[in-house]
């Protein structure tokens, strides 16, 4: 039996999804809506593979892998997206996953890729790999333009005030939201300058002119 922990913020989604790898007898779905609770999941709890939503609010699936590759870095997970991920290729490589599949394979490619990972196999569609140019795959943090980064007039004011310094307590407190939510605008925002931490995005954002070199 293969063991799936499945992660998705749309409860609908994850229930269609469940019971579209249940299907296959051999395979026993449990899903979770947040990165949080697959975090306490996965200590009390065996999993063989974990499905994975990119886009969550609060903690991204990219940040849930990462922590928990760190925690296991055997650890089997797949990205699962409705949303095109070329353009966060480099972070997905890197934080360890065993490949992506989009939330519109059919049941046979979703337990195909299932049953790939599980045998060490890297998971990734022919169509991503026809869309990705060589130079998008390979592109080095330090050649990132600024024509290649959308940030928005919040999310720079985020970057100003992380480089004077300012706690995400304080920045909730100041935006009148919750910290899940200044955490998950913040994993927005590395992802778009490709980068991991507050101190690599405050350098990023000077490089590319988005804040002053001599104010901060």
């Amino acid at each position: 039996m293969i063991h799936i922990l499945l992660v998705d913020d749309h409860p609908s989604v994850g229930e269609g999804t469940k019971t579209m790898i249940e299907q296959d007898s051999e395979m026993k779905v449990t899903v979770v809506i947040s990165a949080l609770e697959a975090l306490d999941k996965v200590k009390s709890e065996q999993f063989d593979l974990i499905l994975c939503d990119l886009n969550m609010p609060g903690i991204s699936g990219l940040e849930l892998s990462k922590r928990l590759i760190q925690l296991d870095p055997d650890k089997k997970i797949i990205i699962y997206s409705g949303y095109e991920i070329g353009s966060h290729f480099n972070l997905l490589v890197e934080s360890g996953v065993s490949g992506f599949i989009s939330k519109t394979v059919t049941r046979e490619q979703l337990h195909n890729s299932i049953r790939c990972a599980m045998r060490g196999e890297a998971v990734i569609p022919i169509s991503l790999l026809k869309q990705l140019r060589r130079q998008e795959v390979t592109i080095a943090r330090s050649e990132l333009a600024i024509e290649d980064v959308s940030i928005t007039e919040k999310e720079l004011g985020i970057l100003q005030e992380i480089a004077m310094g300012v706690s995400n307590k304080m920045l909730a407190v100041t935006m009148h939201v919750s910290q899940r939510n200044v955490e998950y605008q913040l994993t927005r925002i590395f992802e778009k300058l490709n980068v991991r931490s507050r101190s690599e995005a405050i350098r990023e954002a000077k490089r590319l002119g988005l804040i002053s070199m001599e104010q901060y």
